[in-house]
């Protein structure tokens, strides 16, 4: 399953706090902030994804992700190297790296993350 855009920047929120209340949730938006039933109904949608869960404290809720930031986008990019390069990495990364405008700098640190994959290998 997947998350909306939406849910999805709430989301990063949640995995930056790790945990937080409502409250603490709005705080964390950028100016124009949503409405509180705009969060709530994200909330419930990503609880009910099993994205997320809460404690309950009174009558607040103390929300926390079920699903860890490195595993959700790692399916996400393994999806797409499926679907768009033909299971293809190496297609992936000759369009990444061309598509992307990436400086020398970049690119070169790009580089030494795989040689360093590839001496674990």
């Amino acid at each position: 399953m997947q998350l909306s855009k939406s849910e999805e920047e709430l989301m990063n929120i949640l995995w930056k706090h790790n945990k937080a209340f409502m409250k603490d949730l709005l705080d964390a938006y950028p100016e124009p902030k949503p409405a509180t039933t705009t969060v709530a109904t994200l909330l419930k949608r990503m609880a009910d994804k099993k994205f997320i869960d809460y404690k309950c404290f009174g009558r607040s809720r103390e929300y926390y992700p079920l699903v860890k930031k490195k595993d959700y986008f790692s399916k996400h990019v393994n999806g797409l190297i499926k679907n768009f390069f033909n299971d293809s990495a190496s297609q992936f990364a000759s369009f990444f790296t061309q598509e992307t405008n990436l400086s020398k700098a970049e690119l070169k640190d790009l580089k030494k993350l795989i040689d360093s994959e590839i001496l674990k290998k």
